[in-house]
């Protein structure tokens, strides 16, 4: 049976480091795709429903068809209930009952959490701030009567750089938790913006609630991770940013998080030793790995807990791998191409830009 373009699959990719704008021999498989692949699905005309992928992603375990229990009904309920309802779903992975599996063909895959109940997406890579400044700083040096010294005067006197707070804790902002999609699911392009630009990102659902967590906790308060792509208006984040507020337009609008294609949960995964790949129409345009993260999952969550309640469900976002966006590489979206943000061990993230005319 064939399998949907937009499900993709999880692998191993050769390499490291950023390359951009560059074809690479594709990626080898994985020798083994991770056991607990969570998914939310929908059937034609039905609900969303609580899954996971088996069978090389092939096929779908509807877990609440298998066992018909409260914590299966979705996947927050899964998240909420805790240890002892992850350990039930990986023992009905393990053994599907008959009736439960279902192609994945036949399905629609959701994001795997609809409307989390708190987004932050996070800067934790060095690298991209520091190409996006430096574009940032020909540009404006570019707009000046005498673009070479304009520029040096910049360097020199450090401006247009990596704000020192930047190294002192992490940065974050809050997205909009109720314009998020999935893979397969179109993007659709702001009336207002001509310049569109993907992120390559991936992040963590938190599975145990808490607060005021220390560094030394924090792994424990991690249900599992996905791949994020923080689809962004560069023309109108420009225009708000010296605001000092932080991203609005240039961030929110309907479809602008999405979030997918599943949830490997946290003991599937090793987070710092995962090749982050973007390819648009097929061109690979980015390529970045997980291990250059300066600020960790574990520094977020001790962080933001800090006086503040943190809840099961909610998303922290990685911000962009080095060299994972158009803006470090000045070169931006069009209507109609097709992004596809693949993470080693989670799988691909498939989304289709769309300018209604």
């Amino acid at each position: 049976m064939a399998k949907p373009y937009w499900l993709g699959e999880a692998r191993s990719l050769a390499g490291t480091g950023v390359v951009k704008a560059t074809i690479l021999d594709p990626p080898r498989p994985m020798p083994t795709i991770p056991v607990m692949r969570l998914v939310t699905f929908r059937k034609s005309g039905g609900t969303d429903r609580l899954g996971a992928l088996i069978e090389n992603d092939t096929a779908i375990v509807d877990l609440h068809a298998a066992r018909s229990e409260p914590a299966f009904a979705s996947m927050l309920d899964l998240i909420e209930a805790a240890d002892d309802a992850l350990d039930g779903a990986r023992a009905v992975v393990a053994a599907p009952p008959a009736g439960s599996v279902i192609a994945a063909a036949d399905v629609t895959l959701q994001t795997p959490l609809p409307r989390p109940p708190q987004i932050r997406d996070c800067l934790c890579f060095e690298e991209h701030l520091i190409q996006a400044f430096t574009v940032l700083r020909k540009n404006r040096a570019a707009a000046e009567p005498d673009p070479v010294a304009a520029l040096k005067e910049f360097e020199e006197k450090g401006l247009f750089g990596i704000p020192e707070v930047w190294y002192q804790q992490p940065i974050y902002y809050k997205a909009n938790r109720l314009a998020v999609i999935g893979t397969g699911q179109d993007v659709l392009w702001p009336n207002y913006a001509e310049v569109l630009d993907y992120e390559l990102e991936f992040g963590f659902f938190i599975g145990k609630g808490g607060k005021n967590i220390t560094k030394e906790n924090a792994r424990d308060h991690i249900f599992g991770y996905s791949i994020f792509n923080d689809i962004s208006a560069r023309d109108a984040q420009a225009i708000e940013m010296p605001g000092g507020l932080g991203p609005g337009k240039g961030k929110d609008f309907d479809a602008s998080n999405v979030i997918g294609p599943c949830i490997v949960t946290a003991d599937e995964l090793d987070p710092y030793d995962c090749t982050m790949v973007a390819r648009i129409n097929g061109e690979e345009w980015s390529r970045g790995h997980s291990g250059s993260i300066h600020w960790t999952f574990e520094d977020l969550i001790a962080h933001v807990s800090r006086s503040e309640t943190l809840y099961p469900g909610e998303f922290f976002g990685s911000g962009t791998v080095g060299g994972g966006c158009g803006l470090e590489l000045e070169r931006y979206l069009n209507d109609g191409d097709l992004i596809e943000l693949e993470v080693e061990g989670i799988g691909t993230l498939t989304n289709r830009i769309i300018r209604e005319k």
